[in-house]
């Protein structure tokens, strides 16, 4: 599980520490650890410890219940707030933790107010509302996170979706978009200071839109970023649920080069009855069809895929069915999953398959994942590229390969030539 530590711009350094932020899970939940930071530190809560967390899985909420204990014992004066999609779905668990102060709902984290409140000997030790109710998602949009030369803007958030394994739903509520001129707006002004690759993120970003004025969707919000904002050089896309694609991003990315040729399925399984036992809105074929089409358009393109494995009722065949995806597909970047029931979902009711095999396969996943990336690099050398430098010489080619440089020019976009490849990443020299 990921770990980030996030501090807001310019700590106070008096010998009182500034907030800090541990961030277990998502992009988004990254996002929203650095306005958390400013939100507190705003608010004078200096010695305190924040833990975002995440509810993904089983061992999501167990590895945050370990890093709270583990945080308490590194900062045992500080105020502990705990926050975040499993503080959301489970606040009494965390309530019940003695190492905790507060514990804050994913509707109140992002509101300067409810920082403010915590600096208060009255605040209440439990703050979690009906995330359900909550329809305004433009205040949290944020211009721009992440390094310099990438940032981060978050379009959208919540899921109207209930997948039989997910517990996100009921953590981060229902879907909700940004307004088109807004997010436009947030992307200029981090172009204006110095980013050259947008991010485009949120929980399901594809479902970008109906709850906006008009016929607004995720494409065209795409191609409204890319004509407005001329000057922006790379614009990528977080995940995305293929069925709810539409029609403009498929133009765009067949006709807008500055939409980068990369794209990360929630494709979870390859195999039609495990699939509609997930309650997935696709089956194998469409997988198979979005893939050979975008590759149609984009001859370029990579794609990435999440994948469960060992989900209830899998067997060996319904898994081989997943297996066999990555070549079907031509999936490079796999996020593998072991299948981990979730309390309060309809597949931890499901009869469940063996821990052991659970793992076995999420390992066979990640082993055909490993050949396929190493195979991908592989036919990338000899060929020149534009990267993107970010940081210490490295930087990632428009397929999101890493390449190590011969020299670092952080912060720029330089053609290179790929002169070696291994397991994980490229080998570039910059052409002068």
């Amino acid at each position: 599980m990921p770990v980030t530590i996030s501090a807001p711009p310019n700590p106070k350094v008096s010998g009182v520490s500034a907030p800090r932020v541990v961030t277990l899970g998502c992009r988004l939940n990254a996002h929203e650890s650095d306005v958390m930071a400013a939100h507190a530190a705003a608010a004078g809560l200096d010695e305190c410890v924040i833990v975002n967390t995440c509810a993904v899985t089983g061992e999501a909420v167990r590895n945050a219940r370990r890093t709270i204990r583990r945080l308490r014992r590194e900062n045992p004066n500080a105020k502990l707030i705990v926050t975040g999609c499993a503080a959301q779905t489970e606040p009494e668990m965390f309530a019940a933790m003695t190492e905790v102060d507060h514990v804050i709902g994913n509707g109140e984290k992002m509101r300067a107010e409810t920082f403010a409140g915590l600096s208060l000997a009255s605040s209440p030790r439990v703050a979690v509302d009906d995330i359900m109710s909550v329809r305004e998602t433009a205040g949290h949009l944020v211009a721009g996170f992440g390094q310099r030369t990438r940032a981060y803007i978050q379009v959208q958030n919540g899921c109207d979706h209930r997948c039989t394994f997910c517990i996100i739903p009921f953590g981060r509520g229902p879907s909700r978009s940004v307004p088109a001129g807004e997010v436009v707006a947030a992307v200029r002004q981090v172009v204006e200071s110095g980013a050259l690759e947008i991010v485009l993120t949120g929980v399901d970003i594809t479902s970008y839109g109906p709850d906006l004025p008009g016929s607004m969707t995720l494409g065209k919000l795409v191609r409204q970023i890319l004509k407005h904002v001329p000057e922006l050089r790379r614009l990528r896309l977080s995940s995305i649920d293929q069925p709810e694609v539409d029609a403009d991003l498929m133009t765009a990315l067949a006709d807008e080069p500055r939409f980068m040729p990369h794209l990360h399925l929630s494709l979870q399984a390859g195999d039609d009855m495990i699939l509609k036992r997930m309650k997935r809105r696709h089956l194998r074929g469409d997988a198979i069809r979005f893939t050979q089409e975008a590759r149609r358009l984009r001859p370029d393109i990579v794609f990435g895929a999440d994948l469960i494995a060992g989900f209830p009722t899998e067997t060996d065949a319904m898994f081989d069915n997943s297996l066999a995806m990555i070549d079907d597909c031509g999936l490079t970047y796999l996020h593998v999953f072991p299948y981990s029931p979730r309390p309060g979902t309809p597949a931890a009711r499901m009869p469940q398959v063996s821990g052991r095999v659970i793992r076995d396969r999420a390992e066979r996943l990640r082993a055909k994942g490993n050949l396929a990336l190493r195979d991908t690099l592989a036919h990338q050398v000899g060929k020149p590229s534009d990267v993107l430098v970010e940081r210490d010489g490295v930087g990632r080619t428009p397929q999101f390969a890493e390449v190590k440089l011969d020299r670092p020019i952080p912060g720029t976009l330089q053609q290179v030539r790929i002169v070696a490849a291994n397991a994980t990443h490229l080998q570039g020299e910059v052409i002068a």
